[in-house]
């Protein structure tokens, strides 16, 4: 289609340089005088320069609508990575508040840090997002529906109509004047002669009028195309960059939490075991046993009277495998109250008594009153 107008108005225009060739024959005074002819290349420079406003605000808003849709788009599909975001900082913070671990609760506190990184940066995307639509889509959707460049360009069309009806009463009179320089001698061509020239001249003078209307209409709407698009731009550009920002600024807040648990971890001492736990024990001994049998062991320091109890130290854990045996986790505190030759002591942790193996426990002379009273 514009391969097709861009072809009609070269014609036209070699149609007025042929007419305007023709005039100048006839040599002053009437329509082929000087005057006309100078009169003719302004409106074809103005006529020109309608063409290059047209061309350049036609383009521009061809980018608008690209740069509307695109905008779109990104709306769309960054709204749905903030709903993934956000059930990601959802499963981190349920993982962080249930703390299942037995062993710590390090991964729990990074995993609650997570869940508000992610979700104070899903909260900045989705700001990024919404400043997208109200400050770059709308304005510029609004743009290029709006009634200045519509109205600009009807005035344009008028004035092209206007200019192919002019261009037809140009021929109208060169055939009139043709007439006239028959000798005929006819007054009736010679009324029909001057009635198209006035009326040429009516066209020309409300095509200059119209052709500079809509040259300064579309002018002022191709300069509010190009300021309005680069302040869209520039703002997309400053929204973007101030969320990049803010983003950097909480993963960097992240990422010195995490390092400062990978230190914990890695400064926290870890247990030796000077005396590894025996892979297999013997069953713990009856209670007449005990009494038969029971002899000093170096936990007790020499000395096994029935009511010398002392505090031992869990080392390892110990899981009982009978009713009569007692469960230990390392760093319980027990209340060992007998010991047996065969290996098994008997003692009392947290309220509840049974045996275990020795080799499990270590003494401790002196223990801070808040341990003794967990062993109770």
């Amino acid at each position: 289609m514009e391969a097709i107008r861009k072809q009609a108005t070269k014609l036209r225009e070699q149609v007025a340089r042929q007419q305007q060739a023709v005039f100048k024959q006839f040599g002053g005074g009437g329509y082929g005088g000087s005057d006309n002819v100078v009169t003719d290349e302004a409106e074809l420079m103005l006529h020109q320069k309608l063409e290059r406003l047209y061309i350049s605000t036609r383009a521009a808003k061809h980018f608008q609508r690209d740069i509307v849709r695109g905008v779109e788009g990104y709306i769309v599909t960054g709204s749905k990575q903030v709903e993934i975001g956000n059930k990601l900082s959802e499963d981190s913070r349920k993982y962080g508040i249930e703390n299942t671990c037995t062993s710590g609760n390090t991964l729990s506190r990074a995993a609650v840090n997570f869940s508000r990184a992610r979700a104070q940066m899903e909260k900045e995307r989705g700001n990024l997002l919404k400043s997208f639509g109200t400050q770059v889509a709308e304005p510029l959707r609004a743009m290029v529906m709006g009634a200045p460049l519509e109205d600009a360009r009807h005035l344009a069309q008028r004035y092209d109509r206007m200019r192919q009806e002019a261009e037809a009463q140009v021929i109208e009179v060169s055939k009139r004047q043709t007439k006239v320089m028959e000798g005929t001698g006819n007054p009736e061509v010679f009324a029909r002669l001057e009635a198209a020239e006035s009326k040429l001249q009516d066209l020309k003078s409300n095509m200059s009028i119209l052709g500079k209307e809509a040259a300064s209409a579309m002018a002022a709407v191709e300069a509010q195309q190009q300021n309005m698009t680069l302040q869209r731009l520039i703002s997309m550009i400053e929204s973007e960059r101030a969320y990049h920002e803010k983003v950097i600024q909480i993963l960097d807040h992240l990422e010195g939490e995490m390092v400062s648990e990978r230190q914990r971890i890695e400064a926290a001492p870890t247990p030796t075991m000077e005396t590894p736990p025996p892979p297999f024990s013997p069953p713990p001994p009856s209670y007449e046993e005990v009494n038969n049998n029971t002899s000093p062991s170096p936990m007790q320091n020499g000395s096994n009277d029935g009511g010398n109890y002392f505090l031992g130290e869990a080392m390892f854990s110990y899981d009982a495998e009978s009713d009569v045996e007692l469960n230990l986790s390392s760093g319980d505190y027990v209340v060992i109250r007998k010991v047996s030759n065969n290996g098994w002591a008997e003692g009392e942790c947290k309220g509840k008594a049974g045996w275990f193996p020795v080799e499990y426990v270590e003494r401790r002379e002196r223990v801070l009153a808040s341990k003794v009273t967990q062993v109770y």
